[in-house]
């Protein structure tokens, strides 16, 4: 184990690489940025290939052993066979002594055009000072998510390489090229290739945020997602309101009404037994809560709204986290243009899903729903057919923010930021770190580099010169203090 000084001044050497390369690791994300690597747009697909060519090259740089893995292809809409993006897997170190650190990232994008609302070019990263001078931003699709914090990673582990020093860790990679299409192929690819990640100890993901634009964070939760379909269905045909209307059970009526049923005006979920499986707060997870820097006016301001459901922080990080909710997405099949028309549609479908928090299994949430609807639909008498359905469900993450990685990583942030990150969880849904989890029954943590205002899926997205170089100072204090944690 490294006594403390000799530890710091090792961490100083490496901190001052970083700092005179950071014009370097800048023109690598330049470069990495210009290539339009858009998962979504399949005419795009060759750049994306050519993206994990070049992410490849980087990795065997720093003397990697690096497998491109071929994943075959997939169907469009239209029917053509479209080929997937290979998926690196790399590993890099041998010392027995060493635990090993496996990285998940992405280096594909969300589709952005100039026309779109962006004041530079999407596709060439721009620098660009801030309101307050000594912010400046890089602007550029993927700076944030995820190519920056893919190479801020690549970079601290070449820093050890150009220092002569020996690696602290051993280290896996798993990029992949289609994450922001949801993923195609990862999921069997992670099963196919369990041997992978047998000796492998931690799986580091740093795609996603911070809460705040300036307090750094961890991520230790995730909400899952359930997606549903109610379908109710008169006839074969639409029919006329003058002459039908008064006479039958119209579909859209029905369907108000079992949507009605779901949620009340304090947004609380209407369908029984829904929170019997929500796991308990503990005591030491409320205090989380307390420290965590969150701006609750920022936030109401950014959603255009007058009125939360909750008035105070907490309550509104709890109800964003840590408990279930229902939205209600709208209405296929109803007249929706402009205009009158008085038609009573034959057959309407009604879309709706709930975020599912830690303990919530999604085949009991599927059954609750399903008897919920219909017992109200029983009690109307209606002659029409209903039809429920769970087309899509993502299960909720949940991590030990106790873990060890967790607490390396606490310690390279007070280390890198001065201060102690908050714990933070994510409302939305981070299917790969559950998947992960599930597969390789090994530590997932996230761990941020990006702020809160970066904008990832948005025009402008960008990530600021201090994240993307303090990120990289992070991630390599990090491969120090999880070593001596071993």
């Amino acid at each position: 184990v490294m006594s403390s000084s000799s530890s710091s001044s090792l961490e100083m050497e490496i901190f001052q690489y970083i700092d005179v390369h950071q014009n370097d690791f800048i023109e690598d994300l330049k470069e990495w940025v210009a290539v339009e690597s858009d998962s979504v747009q399949p005419d795009l697909r060759e750049e994306v290939v050519r993206m994990m060519a070049l992410a490849a090259d980087r990795l065997a740089a720093l003397g990697a052993t690096v497998h491109l893995v071929n994943l075959g292809s997939h169907q469009l809409p239209d029917g053509q066979d479209l080929p997937l993006p290979p998926v690196i897997l790399g590993e890099l170190g041998k010392d027995p002594q060493n635990p090993t650190v496996c990285f998940y990232g992405h280096v594909d994008v969300q589709p952005a055009k100039k026309e779109d609302g962006w004041n530079t070019d999407p596709y060439t990263l721009t620098e660009i000072d801030g309101v307050y001078l000594f912010i400046r931003n890089l602007y550029g699709r993927g700076a944030t998510d995820n190519k920056g914090p893919v190479l801020a990673w690549i970079n601290a582990v070449e820093t050890f390489r150009a220092l002569k020093l020996a690696m602290p860790v051993k280290f896996r990679f798993v990029i992949e090229g289609m994450e922001e299409a949801g993923s195609l192929g990862l999921e069997k690819l992670l099963e196919e290739n369990q041997c992978f990640f047998s000796d492998v100890d931690y799986i580091v993901i740093s795609d996603n945020l911070w809460l705040s634009k300036k307090k750094p964070a961890l991520t230790y939760g995730s909400r899952g997602n359930a997606c549903f379909f109610v379908e109710v269905e008169c006839g074969s045909k639409d029919l006329h309101s003058g002459t039908f209307g008064g006479i039958i059970h119209e579909p859209l009526t029905d369907l108000i009404a079992l949507l009605d049923s779901l949620v009340d005006p304090t947004g609380r979920i209407q369908i029984p037994g829904i929170y019997d499986s929500v796991a308990a707060l503990t005591e030491e997870e409320r205090k989380l809560y307390e420290s965590i820097e969150f701006d609750l006016e920022e936030h109401k301001n950014n959603s255009g709204v007058k009125k939360f459901l909750f008035g105070t922080k907490e309550e509104i990080l709890l109800h964003l986290w840590r408990y279930p909710s229902l939205s209600i997405h709208g209405i296929e099949g109803a007249f929706h243009e402009p205009g009158i028309k008085t038609v009573i549609p034959a057959k309407v479908i009604g879309k709706f899903s709930i975020r599912l928090v830690p303990h919530m299994d999604l085949l009991i949430v599927k059954q609750q729903v399903v008897e919920h609807l219909e017992g109200v639909f029983s009690k109307r008498n209606s002659p029409n057919k209903l039809k429920v359905s769970m087309p899509l469900g993502a299960k909720p993450w949940l991590a030990d923010a106790n873990d060890l990685s967790y607490k390396a990583a606490r310690r390279a942030i007070k280390t890198v930021f001065g201060e102690d990150p908050d714990f933070i969880c994510d409302g939305s849904t981070i299917p790969v770190a559950r998947m992960f989890q599930t597969i390789t029954q090994k530590n997932v943590m996230m761990l941020p580099i990006g702020a809160a205002d970066d904008g990832e899926h948005s025009q402008n997205e960008k990530i600021s010169r201090h994240n993307y170089i303090e990120g990289t100072k992070l991630f390599a204090a990090f491969f120090l203090e999880i070593s001596k944690l071993h």
